[in-house]
């Protein structure tokens, strides 16, 4: 049921029963008035008969009385009866009288009039229908007697008004009804509907995301207030809105700040290992070309110094030395610029190193579909180290993981931390569930280019440049392998006590 069926329904049912109520009141108003017109007519003519019985009381006079009160009986319809009775010595005697219908007039009405002296009304049934009665006591002037007009009125003639009274109140609120039913019908639309049907549209339109819609409706009643409260929540919420794009910015340009620093520092760590891995190469290279190349310098020098050479062979000796002085110094400077830089030792926690190497290794675990745990304990003291290198000796210990464990469908990495307390560190464990490394391979992993690998690519070098790293650090690297069960490579760093040294 809508608002303006139950608005009507309740609107006509107020008004009708407030007419209900109205009317009501004037047909009581109306019975009251016509009662009152009829007793009137009555008094004056229960007057007429006492006044005239108080000067002719004789006997000739009540004949003359009583003729006349039938004939007025027989003139008027209205009356029904009129008597006169006088009260001597405490009894009721009628003098006279005429009537249509015959009735005995009640002794304790007759009584409660002649000892009040005020006219007394009575509502009685007859066969001809209802009727109005009255006694009117009065005392004579000449002997002081009490005597009693007693008339009886038929109330046809008020029951007939006040019955189209009832006919014309009935039809005319029915009237009057449907016509404020049909100005409420008609004056809804203008007063409510269309104001409502304006908010309804513009409450969906917002719902649809047009926040910038307010309900244009100025009135100074109930929906105007609506209105007004609607568009201050309206524009609250999209001030709200507005507030929450500005942050939504804000962070896409933190993330792509962090992103940048993460690939900023993921090319250092980069950098640091390609360089830590060159200068691998080069002190291997020149550890395998240095020997060679002094014992060339070396019996070169001998030779020149024996003399007795021919020209021609005395210079190309000279050129042998030269030459091989020249590669040697080659070969220092390489060594020189691959020497990875300086350690840059500063205190940091085992949650910022992870957090900040954890997402330079993401890509790489998602594409493998490895699942990676991490297990870091809040409360870890912090540690002494190396940003940088830490995080390559990480990434490297977790690109040996993820390659071991590439063949194998359900591969899983945990990356752990605990507190090592009596030995004063921290271990960062990287344990993978993958085959193991078998006990005969396990005493080579150490050796430079050792790797299992067939891919003709540089390889081998990944814990030789951990372990490198942790020594520098003042760290160990611990590596246990349980074939068919996985393998663990535990990283031990320093704790920083409370004084700013290294434990």
């Amino acid at each position: 049921m809508t608002i303006r069926t139950r608005l009507m329904l309740v609107t006509i049912l107020a008004i009708a029963m407030t007419m209900a109520v109205w009317g009501w009141v004037q047909l009581q108003a109306l019975g009251g008035l016509l009662t009152e017109q009829q007793a009137r007519r009555l008094e004056e003519l229960a007057d007429t008969v006492s006044t005239y019985y108080e000067h002719f009381p004789t006997r000739r006079g009540l004949s003359v009385l009583d003729a006349t009160l039938k004939d007025h009986v027989q003139d008027d319809p209205r009356l029904a009866r009129i008597d006169l009775l006088t009260l001597e010595k405490g009894a009721v005697i009628f003098v006279a009288g005429a009537g249509r219908i015959a009735y005995d007039w009640p002794e304790n009405a007759i009584a409660a009039a002649i000892e009040t002296m005020k006219p007394q009304y009575l509502s009685i049934p007859t066969e001809s229908g209802p009727a109005l009665a009255l006694l009117y006591p009065d005392v004579s002037e000449k002997d002081k007697s009490i005597h009693v007009v007693g008339m009886i009125s038929f109330s046809q003639t008020r029951t007939e008004i006040l019955g189209r009274a009832r006919v014309l109140l009935l039809y005319s609120s029915v009237g009057l009804l449907a016509a404020i039913f049909f100005v409420l019908f008609i004056s809804y639309d203008r007063l409510i509907g269309r104001s409502l049907r304006t908010i309804a549209r513009t409450i969906d339109e917002f719902q649809e995301g047009n926040y910038q819609r307010r309900i244009d409706l100025k009135r100074p009643d109930e929906l105007g207030h609506l209105a007004a409260h609607f568009n201050v929540m309206a524009a609250e919420i999209e001030r709200v809105l507005a507030r929450n794009r500005e942050l939504a910015q804000h962070l896409e340009n933190r993330v792509q700040e962090e992103t940048i620093k993460v690939v900023g520092l993921q090319n250092q760590v980069n950098q640091l290992q390609r360089l830590t891995a060159m200068g691998h190469l080069t002190a291997t290279l020149a550890h395998d070309l240095g020997t060679p190349l002094h014992s060339i310098a070396g019996l070169a020098s001998l030779l020149l110094e024996r003399g007795g050479w021919p020209p021609d062979v005395s210079r190309k000796l000279e050129l042998i030395v030269q030459q091989t002085q020249r590669l040697h110094a080659v070969i220092q400077n390489i060594r020189r610029v691959t020497r990875p830089p300086d350690p840059h030792f500063e205190a940091t926690t085992v949650e910022e190193l992870l957090n900040e190497t954890l997402p330079l290794v993401e890509p790489l675990i998602q594409k493998a579909g490895i699942a990676l745990t991490v297990q870091a304990p809040e409360g870890l003291p912090p540690v002494h180290v190396d940003r940088h290198r830490i995080q390559t000796a990480l990434m490297n210990l977790i690109q040996n993981a993820a390659d071991a464990l590439a063949p194998r469908g359900n591969g899983a990495i945990v990356v752990s931390a605990a507190l090592d307390a009596p030995n004063g560190r921290i271990a960062i464990s990287i344990d993978d569930n993958g085959p193991g490394i078998p006990p005969e391979l396990l005493a080579r992993i150490y050796e430079p280019f050792f790797s299992t690998h067939a891919e003709e690519r540089l390889r081998g070098l990944g814990l030789v440049i951990v372990q490198d790293i942790m020594k520098i650090l003042d760290g160990a690297l611990e590596i246990a392998s349980r074939p068919g069960g996985g393998t663990t490579a535990s990283l031990f760093l320093p704790v920083r006590d409370q004084g700013g040294m290294t434990s």
